[in-house]
């Protein structure tokens, strides 16, 4: 793992989750060279996908700074033809406010939008799918594939119910990568994870 670990001294302060997650995205928000590591996450993300058989992917609406995934989907989504773009669909969530569950329905560009109850746009009035794949945000992550979420909960309790189970591939900033971070008995590892530095993590390595 080549990333630039986080500033100050986390061994003393990771144990903070509510710290950790403003430290990250405060500096993910002011990281030097942002538009070259956006290009090359970009990239990192086409070339995968372009390996990749799924044809249902839940992504998500960038927010506080997040790597924005749709560029790169809407590039799988148009590579390979008409007859593919028939079969293939691009989800954002929805979520549910009493449940705290995700939905994922049809986003393309120029999708009608509206605000969820969070303030985060949402595909307006589209068809809710089950993904094969999901593009999970990471704040932060750690070894062995654990995500730092914002602490909602909102993935694990969705992907709890998501049958069949869709593959997860956490999406960050190497500068997300926390080497202390240590995951909850409660925690499920995501199956890949991608930074601008290409495939850092994947569980059938």
């Amino acid at each position: 793992m080549s990333a630039t670990p986080p500033s100050f001294n986390w061994q003393q302060t990771c144990s903070d989750k509510k710290q950790l997650r403003r430290q990250l995205q405060m500096e993910r928000q002011n990281m030097a060279q942002r538009a070259r590591s956006t290009d090359d996450l970009q990239t990192v993300l086409r070339l995968w996908l372009a390996t990749r058989r799924e044809k249902t992917i839940g992504a998500y609406w960038a927010i506080k700074g997040e790597f924005d995934p749709l560029p790169a989907l809407f590039r799988w989504w148009e590579s390979d033809g008409p007859n593919a773009r028939q079969e293939r669909r691009i989800g954002l969530p929805v979520i549910n406010r009493e449940t705290r569950h995700l939905t994922f329905h049809v986003w393309y560009p120029g999708c009608p939008m509206e605000d969820d109850a969070y303030g985060i746009p949402k595909p307006k009035d589209t068809e809710a799918f089950h993904p094969e794949l999901l593009l999970v945000p990471c704040v932060g992550f750690g070894p062995g594939g654990y995500r730092l979420g914002y602490g909602g909960g909102f993935y694990d309790r969705t992907l709890a119910d998501l049958q069949p189970r869709p593959v997860t591939v956490g999406v960050a900033f190497e500068q997300a990568f926390v080497p202390w971070l240590k995951p909850e008995p409660h925690d499920v590892p995501l199956d890949v994870i991608l930074t601008n530095q290409g495939v850092v993590y994947d569980r059938h390595d």
